[in-house]
């Protein structure tokens, strides 16, 4: 089948060829005939199977076909409205657009939040026949009456279930309550969960429904391999295995954002040239990045799965799993991303010891269990973990405490009874009273590990300190002048 046979017009056809596109995909082939009789659409189909020029070849047709008289005053209404869970996917759409329309004169505009509103007002100042737009930004601009949706023909819903994993299932029917009733409506989507199913009841009338089911859950063109490392010896092992000069263009996802930068970091400092892109970099910085990724400027792009969700770049060669993800489905739509079109890619997979449940989940929904590779590197062994002093047991002393509180009776009470023979009177009370604060002093030092900071400790050591002198010199005053052997001058004499 060709996409003459489509029924498609020159102009269309030519854009096409341009994009170096010679035969229609199964979604293409399935969805632009009823797309182009007017009829709404239910499809089913991932990321990577050409869906958005099956919504966006015959959507240009009909707008290019059917064009209203302009208006007297203001400006030219807005025809078609397409919804897109990220940026990025928005993005991406409307270079499509653009790209398929190039012949039509037909004015595409794509807006989305995270980046200055003032040249979104100017585009749609100036006319705006096709508007992608992330549902977020589009209420916000509704709100501050930018824009009317009061002739809108064509509603899309490009990855439905996307939105409505982000929350975005009441923004819809905001929207979807400010489009006429007479429309078409196009609602795609990769799974259909209940809730999808009961969103395209509710928006879909009579509706077309295809489905693109991948003949198996990850491409036959994907060599897919896994290595089995300990967390440490990941970055060497990335390292190690970018040095392939065959690697020129590899997609990495961690499971966190600070992954990602780690990541950068990490083979930045090696002479890698490395991105990433994620939810807290900015919308520029991400656009940035794309684009070096996409031009070959960058090798390498890091990615989060929730900012990689509807990536399409050509002629990604490796997709590297530096962290499994933590479901099945996760990982065939991230090796989704290489291999494509009959193209061959590489998926390669690190995998530590704390995830080889997740790596039993992936082969069980693949069918197969995925090769295992030698490092064919020395990595780094785990580095040791010095060893802890073990604790003193509850009521332990040293034997210098011991003695300090008569607990040897060999050292402590022989001491005591030879210096009580020699002292009475008010010395055998001061050094009554000079046993007791060595007692208090053992202890103190005995229950050391759960007295708190350091500070406290000392401040409690000096306070008892003060309060024993202060015992010592009371004793020494009311055993009076008659001792030679005073332990302390009353304060005042």
């Amino acid at each position: 089948m060709s996409f003459q046979s489509l029924g498609l017009i020159e102009p269309l056809l030519q854009a096409v060829r341009s994009e170096g596109y010679t035969t229609p995909t199964a979604i293409q082939s399935k969805a632009i005939p009823p797309v182009l009789a007017g009829g709404d659409l239910l499809g089913c189909a991932q990321t990577g199977t050409g869906k958005t020029a099956a919504f966006a070849l015959p959507i240009l047709q009909r707008l290019h076909g059917h064009r209203p008289a302009s208006p007297r005053k203001g400006r030219p209404p807005i025809r078609a409205l397409v919804l897109a869970p990220t940026r990025e996917l928005a993005a991406q759409i409307g270079d499509s657009f653009r790209a398929y329309g190039r012949h039509t004169g037909l004015r595409t505009t794509v807006i989305f939040g995270g980046v200055k509103q003032s040249p979104q007002e100017r585009a749609l100042a100036g006319g705006v026949d096709i508007l992608v737009a992330t549902p977020g930004r589009l209420l916000d601009l509704l709100g501050q009456k930018l824009l009317s949706l009061a002739a809108v023909e064509v509603l899309v819903l490009d990855e439905a279930d996307r939105m409505l994993d982000m929350g975005f299932i009441h923004d819809i029917r905001r929207v979807v309550a400010l489009v006429p009733k007479k429309r078409q409506t196009l609602l795609f989507s990769a799974t259909m969960p209940r809730e999808i199913q009961s969103l395209a009841d509710s928006l879909l009338e009579s509706p077309v429904k295809v489905s693109v089911a991948p003949e198996s859950p990850a491409a036959h063109t994907v060599r897919q391999r896994v290595y089995f490392v300990e967390t440490h010896q990941k970055p060497l092992m990335l390292e190690h295995l970018l040095r392939d000069p065959g690697m020129t263009r590899a997609l990495v996802f961690t499971r966190t954002k600070r992954g990602a930068d780690r990541v950068v970091h990490r083979l930045t400092r090696s002479q890698i040239a490395a991105e990433a892109i994620h939810s807290n970099k900015s919308q520029n910085q991400r656009t940035r990045a794309l684009d070096n990724f996409k031009k070959g400027k960058t090798r390498v792009l890091a990615a989060s799965d929730i900012a990689a969700r509807g990536l399409d770049v050509d002629d990604i060669t490796h997709v590297i799993n530096y962290d499994l993800p933590g479901d099945a489905e996760t990982y065939v739509h991230r090796i989704g991303r290489t291999g494509r079109a009959g193209a061959q890619g590489e998926a390669i997979s690190l995998c530590c010891g704390d995830q080889k449940a997740e790596l039993r989940d992936i082969e069980r929904l693949l069918g197969k269990s995925i090769p295992v590779e030698h490092a064919g590197i020395e990595l780094p062994p785990a580095p040791e973990t010095p060893e802890r002093p073990s604790p003193r047991k509850p009521g332990g002393a040293s034997g210098r405490h011991r003695a300090a509180r008569g607990g040897s009776s060999a050292g402590s009470g022989g001491s005591r009874g030879g210096r009580s023979r020699r002292k009475r009177g008010g010395s055998e009370q001061a050094a009554a009273s000079s046993s007791r604060g060595a007692h208090t002093l053992g202890e103190s030092s005995a229950s050391r590990e759960a007295a708190g900071s350091p500070e406290r400790r000392r401040n409690d050591f000096w306070r008892r300190k003060r309060r024993d002198r202060s015992a010592a010199s009371g004793a020494g005053g009311r055993s009076g002048g008659g001792s030679k052997h005073q332990g302390h001058r009353p304060r005042g004499h």
